[in-house]
């Protein structure tokens, strides 16, 4: 591009992409678009931004614009690469541009210095680095913020790349500078101190330098040392900070009505806690001399009469404590006498300082303090029970401050569990038996100390004795219904669920769902409602759930939790209820099938009101796996709601199946496994499995689990609608893909050639030809050859024709003639038969080794003798003595005999339940030569008729130069 030309038709471009009009909006970011690869686009972008009488908001999207560019065209091996020259002039202005009055220009300059940084800091801008010193020592404490400003996202920057050799050079850039940012934090922070013991004007500023060079400082102590303790500064900031914590927050207190100071104040004293977090993390060696300092401030600012201060900073605290008490490096060492091991030194620390005193105080603060629900809590729960329950499992959940406290508690709980045991204990004893329902601080202390020993559960299991409490106190807390009381009811049903399955007696459980079915009425509290449906999914979820317990309650539990799922209106809220109700079903199996009916019908309407709901409809598409595999083949009934369901499900065309496919696929499978036979709607949905295989492997598993449902459930109309389909896909997938997904294709192969042993290797002879040309070839992984030499055993067992016109077209293609390919195949059969491990395709191969025994080829009698070799070894395998003495080919079944076989592992996913499918795939076997033909038989039929092809002399010929040992065993097992 032309600079002096081009510039103004950029700058109105860049302003026309800051419309809000579409119609001018539109052809202005295509246009810039086009220009992202036209060298000189990016200086001219520099130029505008750094031209302050531009437009803001231009200069905003011109800044953008190029730290895009910076990502796509700055590394010198992308394509439209931006030049050396452009390079320099967009850094040279970059640096020159600290005074920028915008603060969010400012911001994305400065991402954009660090972006640049990345790739070129310190060897290709060795001049960043001064200048920015030069700008934080600037008397201008607007340039001085701005700079410090870009540092800090530079050395953000700098310090999450981890190559060694990049963390090197962090290292060395650290020891460069960390003395003279530590000088500009003291600096600051004195001021700011200073300006506040006065509330002068100019705090503000002071304490957002302060906050800028802390943040920079947080990342070179994290990622710039090696060892913490061979830099005297570093350990001497980490040791100042307790002393800056207490300042901060006696500043925080003293500004308590000015609200921004306030926030300024928290902020500081948040990264302040960030430090000694990451240095505990980072360096726990090093930070062992701070471990009784951080212990003790956290304990006079958290447990102790100061109460709650703020709850970002609780966190940090408790964090802290945690991460002490978590650190391996913290345990105690194994070897007792190791007094000198850092290891020991810090056990000794908290040994001396977790003093029964300290672990009560502690524990007592952390349930009545901390665990108790709040006026904002108890709010949020009369206005939108839903939204109250989705609070404790939400995401946003997970970073309050309960949580945090949950976490702390069973930390020092499992650390601690002999002296503190006996504390809870004590708390329970004291808030046992019903309390005045008007009291809500009575009740929320009682529900905070079960909260505690719910959550203490498996490190109680000693210390007490469940079945006695629940009989004795529990079920009478859940018989007051006083409104208030729900309080305690949910958290009794919550107590309940989290030690049905640590210590409850299973004779208990009857009186467990009949606790249940009276908490999900609809005169009760919702939240209560939905506590007592979790508390249900874990008892059925236990592994000593009885289904016959559950029995006499299902049909009324079942209509509750029904009632329940229509009556709920978040999206999380169904999906929670459904998946207690899939868990119910699972459990239950066709048991369930009388109480579906209401359920069943109202499914395709939820169904239809979750469209935005992507994660609903992925339970719904669990409860009708469940339900499918409940109803067995009666499943037939619910084809019109799942067939829509499993194609939409599985329509790579439609956004939405990046949510649903693998349970769209699961259920499409559990649905042919269940059916008793193929509807022209089930096969015609197939007409999606060949995008699917398109996908690449991430669900091929499932895929061809899909297509063998198919062969064995309607062979042959399935073949004859989509074997032209299905050998191409299948090619097209061998070509490239790994050994694993190899297997699992040929697999399928197989059982398509046991269903059709005559025309399934005529269909797929453009496969079979390059097994043929790789077995011959050399195939490297036993798994894959041992699959390969069972299929060309079928072929040729059941098939000849096929075989030899496969041979045939072979050779033509290699330039060879029949006789080396045959040579060379058996060559490989005998060299590698040990490759094939399963009994069942070791036995196939030797049938189809004795087959060429009748066969008048010259290949025949030179090989003889391996052919006779290979067929004894497996009559090894598969013979066995009878009561009366004879061998017995031990793979051949009669028609009572169970049979076990699979194409595939099995699936945790799935019901133990037997299925169609399997009774399809037995009765497949059942007529396997494998299962059917006598080894012994066949190969003395097979000497027989080759006696008889070539001749008395021939025969007596080859028949003498087999080993006598073979010969012996041969007869041995064959009489």
């Amino acid at each position: 591009m032309d600079l002096t030309s081009d510039e103004t038709y950029v700058l109105d471009t860049l302003g026309k992409a800051c419309s809000q009009s579409a119609q001018t909006l539109k052809p202005a970011v295509e246009q810039l678009q086009q220009w992202e690869i036209q060298p000189g686009f990016y200086s001219i972008l520099s130029k505008i931004f750094s031209n302050h009488n531009i437009d803001v908001n231009v200069r905003w999207l011109a800044v953008m614009y190029c730290k895009n560019g910076v990502d796509k065209y700055w590394r010198k091996s992308a394509p439209n690469s931006i030049n050396e020259e452009e390079k320099e002039t967009i850094k040279s202005r970059s640096i020159s541009n600290f005074n920028e009055p915008s603060p969010q220009v400012t911001l994305q300059l400065a991402v954009l210095i660090a972006k640049i940084a990345r790739l070129d800091c310190p060897r290709n801008w060795n001049d960043l680095l001064p200048t920015l010193f030069q700008a934080i020592r600037c008397s201008d404490g607007f340039i001085q913020e701005r700079a410090l400003l870009v540092f800090h996202h530079v050395t953000k920057t700098l310090a999450s790349k981890r190559l060694a050799v990049d963390r090197k050079i962090f290292e060395e850039l650290t020891a460069e500078i960390f003395s003279f940012i530590l000088s500009v934090w003291n600096t600051y922070v004195d001021q700011f101190f200073q300006l506040a013991a006065k509330h002068e004007e100019g705090m503000a500023a002071a304490i957002d330098r302060c906050n800028l060079s802390l943040k920079i400082l947080r990342k070179l102590i994290a990622f710039g040392f090696k060892d913490l303790t061979t830099c005297p500064d570093a350990v001497s900031f980490i040791n100042s900070i307790f002393q800056r914590l207490d300042q901060m927050l006696d500043c925080r207190r003293t500004m308590w009505g000015n609200h921004l100071m306030v926030e300024k104040c928290e902020k500081l004293v948040v990264t302040l806690t960030k430090v000694l977090i990451d240095t505990l993390e980072m360096h726990p060696i090093a930070f062992v001399q701070f471990v009784r300092t951080s212990l003790e401030f956290v304990v006079r600012y958290n447990f102790t009469a100061k109460g709650l201060l703020f709850e970002r900073f609780v966190v940090n605290c408790f964090n802290l404590m945690k991460g002490i008490l978590f650190c391996d490096v913290y345990k105690p060492p194994k070897n007792p006498q190791d007094s000198s091991s850092i290891s020991m030194q810090a056990h000794k620390i908290l040994t001396e300082f977790f003093t029964y005193d300290t672990l009560s105080e502690i524990c007592r603060r952390l349930v009545s303090q901390y665990f108790l629900l709040t006026s904002d809590d108890l709010l949020t729960w009369e206005a939108d029970p839903e939204d109250f329950c989705q609070e404790e499992v939400g995401d946003s959940y997970k970073y309050s401050l309960r949580p945090c406290t949950e976490v702390l508690f069973l930390t020092v709980f499992k650390e601690f569990r002999l002296t503190l045991t006996s504390v809870l204990l004590q708390m329970v004893q004291a808030n046992q038996g019903p309390c005045d329902p008007d009291n809500l601080e009575a009740l929320l202390k009682k529900d905070a100390v079960y909260n505690a020993v719910g959550l203490a559960s498996f490190d109680l299991f000693d210390d007490i004795n469940f079945d006695q409490w629940f009989l004795t106190h529990l079920v009478q807390e859940l018989q007051i219904k006083h409104f208030q009381y729900r309080i305690i009811r949910r958290r009794v049903i919550w107590l309940i669920g989290q030690w049905v399955g640590v210590k409850m007696s299973v004779n208990l459980r009857p009186m467990l769902y009949e606790i249940i079915l009276s908490l999900l009425s609809k005169d009760e509290d919702l939240a209560v409602r939905l506590e007592a449906a979790q508390c249900l999914k874990t008892a059925v979820d236990d592994f000593e759930f009885k289904t016959e317990q559950l029995l006499p309650y299902l049909e009324s539990l079942f209509a509750l939790l029904f009632e329940l799922l229509k009556e709920v209106r978040e999206c999380d809220t169904k999906m929670h209820v459904l998946h207690v109700l899939s868990f119910v079903i699972e459990r239950v199996g066709s048991k369930i099938q009388p109480y579906t009916s209401a359920l069943v019908q109202y499914l395709p309407q939820l169904w239809h009101e979750s469209g935005e709901h992507n994660m609903l409809r992925c339970a719904i598409l669990t409860t009708l796996i469940h339900l499918v595999q409940g109803f067995g083949t009666t499943c037939i009934k619910l084809y019109d709601f799942l067939i829509p369901v499993i194609e939409m499900s599985t329509d790579v065309n439609q956004d939405q199946h990046v949510y649903l496919l693998e349970d769209g696929l699961e259920l499409w499978d559990v649905t042919l496994q269940n059916s008793p036979h193929l509807t022209d709607k089930l096969l015609k949905i197939f007409n999606q499995m060949p995008a699917l295989l398109e996908l690449g492997t991430e669900n091929l598993r499932i895929c061809l689990k899909v297509i063998e449902a198919y062969v064995l459930l309607g062979p042959h109309e399935f073949m004859q609608a989509y074997s032209a389909v299905l050998v191409p896909s299948f090619s097209s997938l061998m070509t490239d893909i790994r050994a694993e997904g190899l297997v699992m294709i040929l697999r399928v192969i197989e059982v398509v050639f046991k269903t059709f042993p005559t025309e399934g290797p005529q269909v797929f002879q453009p496969i079979l030809k390059g097994i043929v040309r790789t077995v011959i070839d050399g195939e490297e992984n036993p798994v894959v050859l041992s699959m390969y030499l069972s299929l060309c055993a079928r072929v040729l067992l059941q098939n000849h024709a096929v075989f030899w016109s496969i041979l045939e077209t072979v050779a033509v293609d290699t330039q060879r003639n029949t006789q080396q390919l045959l040579r060379g195949i058996l060559d490989t059969w005998v060299e590698r038969i040990d490759s094939i491990t399963q009994p069942e395709r070791r036995k196939i191969s030797a049938l189809a080794m004795a087959s060429l025994l009748s066969i008048n080829h010259s290949i025949v009698v030179e090989k003889f003798n391996c052919i006779i070799n290979l067929c004894v070894e497996v009559l090894h395998d598969v013979c066995q003595r009878d009561d009366n003495g004879a061998q017995t080919d031990t793979l051949v079944i009669g028609e009572d005999e169970v049979i076990e076989t699979s194409s595939y592992p099995p699936d945790d996913n799935y019901s133990d339940i037997p299925t169609e499918h399997d009774t399809r795939r037995k009765n497949l076997s059942r007529k396997d030569p494998v299962h059917t033909v006598s080894l012994k038989e066949y190969v003395m039929s097979q000497l027989t008729q080759c006696q008889q092809v070539h001749g008395q002399m021939t025969f007596d010929r080859i028949m003498g130069e087999l080993d006598p040992e073979i010969i012996q065993q041969l007869q041995e097992l064959c009489s």
